[in-house]
């Protein structure tokens, strides 16, 4: 979805579970929870605080 990342809730290095919410972001002026898809680790986090995003950008990458 088209938004603005309010909060990151992981750093890279940071264990996941699956469903965790691992960022908020801001759209149609409501909050949504960005829950991890799958168990891992985030190898890298795309996006930070205060950024707009477009649909389907890629947010973090989490690795098995």
């Amino acid at each position: 979805m088209t938004g603005l990342v309010k909060e990151v809730k992981v750093a890279a290095g940071s264990r996941v579970a699956k469903g965790e919410v691992v960022l908020v972001m801001e759209a149609m002026k409501m909050d949504v929870e960005v829950s991890a898809p799958a168990a891992g680790v985030v190898a890298e986090v795309k996006v930070s605080a205060g950024q707009s995003v477009e649909a389907q950008a890629p947010l973090l990458s989490i690795r098995g």
